[in-house]
This record gives C-alpha cells, sequence and structure tokens, in this order.
C-alpha cells in the first residue's frame, strides 16, 4: 500500500471514529434524558445502557488520540427527536438511539481493520441488540437501514440551538 493510500485510510479511519464518538456523545445525553423519564421497572437497563455508552466513549476518545486527531466534544445540549414526557417515550427514544448508534457503527466497521474492526463490530451487535430489547422489533442487517434515515444527527439527536451556551 502506497503512503497516499495508508494517508486516506487513516483519515477515513479517523473519520468514522470522530462520527462514532459523536454519536456516543449523543447517547449519552439521550440516556439522561430516557433515565429521567422510564419507569422503575426498566431503570437498571437504561443505567446499564448509560453505562455502556459511556464507557465506549471513552474508548473512541482514546482510539481517536492513538491515530493522532483532537477527539470532538459533546455538545452542551442536543435536541432530541420527539418530546418524551412518560415513559413510554423514554423507550422509544432508547430503541431509536441504539438504532443510530447501530449505524454509525456500521460505518466505523466499514472504515477500520483489525482488532479496531473486531471492537466495532462488538459494538454494533451491543447495540442493536440494546435495540431490539427496547423495541421488541429487530432488522436483518442492523446500522444498514438506518442508513437510509436522513436529516437527523449521530443518535438520533441534533446539537441544540443553545447548545454551546452554558447552562
Amino acid at each position: 500500500m502506497s503512503d497516499g493510500a495508508k494517508d486516506r485510510a487513516k483519515a477515513a479511519e479517523l473519520t468514522a471514529l470522530q462520527a462514532a464518538l459523536a454519536a456516543e456523545h449523543a447517547a449519552v445525553y439521550g440516556y439522561g434524558v430516557v433515565g429521567g423519564r422510564i419507569g422503575q421497572a426498566r431503570r437498571t437497563e437504561a443505567r446499564a445502557a448509560f453505562d455502556a455508552h459511556r464507557a465506549s466513549r471513552d474508548a473512541l476518545t482514546r482510539e481517536v488520540r492513538d491515530l493522532g486527531g483532537q477527539p470532538i466534544a459533546a455538545d452542551a445540549a442536543y435536541a432530541l427527536p420527539f418530546p418524551v414526557p412518560d415513559p413510554a417515550t423514554a423507550v422509544l427514544l432508547a430503541a431509536q438511539l441504539e438504532e443510530r448508534v447501530a449505524g454509525v457503527y456500521a460505518d466505523l466497521v466499514r472504515a477500520t481493520t483489525g482488532a479496531l474492526r473486531g471492537a466495532a463490530a462488538a459494538a454494533l451487535r451491543g447495540a442493536a441488540v440494546r435495540a431490539v430489547r427496547w423495541s421488541g422489533q429487530s432488522v436483518a442487517f442492523p446500522g444498514l437501514a438506518e442508513q437510509a434515515d436522513e436529516g437527523t444527527g449521530a443518535a438520533g439527536t441534533t446539537p441544540s440551538a443553545t447548545a454551546s451556551t452554558a447552562p
């Protein structure tokens, strides 16, 4: 592989890592909302998902740094794809967060090789399993169906208009 091809592959890998990191930031934020609205019966499940996304976010931050990149920072706030006033919509949000994260990890699988690809595939599988648990439905190819959805940011949230202002 030529040096130019290696540089392009590294740049593509770094771009996909940054996208996954942005999705994890959004998922952590989204699960903060889910946790505040979810019913008691599913609170433990929401906490486990929140913790999984925080761990993934931290691992991706390290990977970006290892490739010489500056990890993308989380926005101060994200606009949710729909209002979340109750436990039922909290469950819907959790499912959508996982579906969107799966899509970003599918991109990361395509952009990477070796151990990083294996980690991305494991993260894709984890998000797909959580999406099924939240929604009660599965898709044939997790992470690919979500690619057709346009107009929302990573993990189904977009930075809010006031994201850069301090709370």
